[in-house]
């Protein structure tokens, strides 16, 4: 599983159906590769929760969501485990099949949501505009195999 972490002022999204949207906070791009398991999800809903992603009184990036008060706007992005070293067109074969992807992206949205957190979201496998402010701009990448972040 791959998720890329945006420190945001405030984020978006929208498509014919949906619009939500969330002010300070996170918003997660979130890949669910083909060998990616419920373990992935424990472990990098836990480890982004607890990162320490915003500045406190002094300036230092000590704070987490939790201490801030933040919200999370969480987007599917099957691209992330595009495959580019061949040609000019990425391939997905790494992706996880849409219809077993999406079991995983709405638990690990539930698993977020046991910290307690606002978490908003897209729709899945639709098209969509995203909309954000970065804040910083802060943005690290999170991967997990095996239950285990690499």
């Amino acid at each position: 599983m791959k998720i890329v972490v945006q420190r945001v002022k405030r984020a978006s999204v929208t498509n014919k159906f949906i619009y939500n949207q969330i002010e300070k906070g996170y918003c997660l791009l979130v890949g669910v590769g083909k060998n990616s398991t419920e373990s992935d999800i424990e472990v990098l809903a836990k480890k982004i929760v607890n990162a320490r992603l915003f500045e406190d009184d002094n300036g230092k990036l000590n704070l987490n969501i939790q201490q801030i008060n933040g919200a999370i706007l969480s987007i599917s992005q099957f691209t992330l485990y595009a495959e580019v070293k061949k040609g000019n067109r990425p391939g997905f074969s790494q992706s996880m099949r849409p219809e077993d992807a999406k079991i995983l992206y709405d638990k690990f949205n539930s698993e977020l949501q046991k910290y307690d957190i606002d978490v908003q979201t897209g729709e899945f496998g639709t098209d969509m505009e995203v909309e954000i402010i970065n804040d910083g701009p802060v943005t690290i990448i999170y991967e997990s195999q095996d239950g285990k972040v690499i």
